[in-house]
């Protein structure tokens, strides 16, 4: 059996679960684009059903439109530049860690907060998600992490089965790790739309290691949220280990982790002959 190494430890394993968004690829450049598209154009419609009084005031005395303008950090957990421009974001956040679902039921709140209907808010949501959709499908601002390529190129000379867990919808990751170019070397790709409960539950992590025809309790998993290493805890996984580039505040941010690393060039293999 083939060992991981990390921090001068080794580990027998039977195969390697990575999350995809920040682990695999760069989180800011494709959702930080991708959530920019989405909220500008909410907001601009937003303020074109102000303008033509179609919006209501809430009971609360909130004008509409109030909320959601000026707190879109809070929303969905990015952090902005003087631009407006996503530089950041909340690797314990809605948009790190929730489901499409999830990030469109607080987009329609935030619209209700601002005097819409649940219903119009909902529809709006909808929307601006299309829109923000063909936005990321015509740009494809895709980046893999720094040394991701070298490693997955050594799992696979070391025939180690490799799977992806994702919050994204199966399909959506399918086609980001196309864009990629790196969709070949998975022999597993689940996302939370395969499972009823994604992460942090073990769900996703059992259905691809049962894909995999790998036992759970022989797998690491990697990824940069720690919902990721709960994930891997709750079902049993060999080892959890944490990305995250910055290493000071990394301790606080993934506290389940096994072990964090800033870069993967920290992770050494060892095949099972030695």
């Amino acid at each position: 059996m083939p060992e991981l190494i990390v921090s001068n430890h080794s580990y027998a394993i039977n195969g390697i679960l990575l999350d995809k968004d920040g682990t695999l690829l760069d989180f800011v450049s494709m959702w930080g684009s991708w959530s920019e598209h989405m909220l500008r154009h909410f907001g601009s419609q937003l303020a074109e059903l102000e303008l033509s009084g179609r919006t209501r005031v809430l009971e609360s005395g909130l004008e509409p439109g109030q909320e959601l303008l000026f707190t879109e950090s809070h929303l969905w957990g990015t952090v902005h530049g003087p631009d407006g421009a996503v530089i950041d974001y909340d690797r314990n956040g809605p948009l790190a860690m929730g489901t499409m679902e999830e990030l469109f039921t607080l987009l329609t709140w935030r619209g209700y907060r601002a005097g819409l209907s649940w219903a119009k808010a909902k529809q709006l949501a909808e929307l601006s998600g299309r829109l923000a959709d063909a936005e990321l499908e015509r740009a494809r601002p895709v980046r893999l992490i720094a040394g991701v390529l070298a490693f997955l190129e050594a799992c696979h000379a070391q025939h180690i089965p490799l799977g992806v867990v994702t919050a994204d919808d199966t399909l959506a990751a399918e086609k980001h790790l196309e864009w990629l170019g790196i969709r070949h070397f998975f022999g597993a790709v689940v996302g939370t739309d395969q499972v009823g409960r994604g992460k942090p539950f073990p769900d996703m992590l059992e259905l691809a290691c049962g894909k995999l025809s790998i036992d759970v309790q022989g797998a690491a998993v990697i990824g940069d949220t720690n919902g990721d290493m709960i994930m891997g805890q709750a079902a049993g996984a060999r080892l959890c280990i944490g990305l995250h580039s910055r290493q000071a505040g990394a301790a606080e941010l993934l506290p389940d982790a096994d072990y964090i690393i800033g870069a993967y060039d920290e992770l050494r293999l060892k095949g099972a002959a030695g």
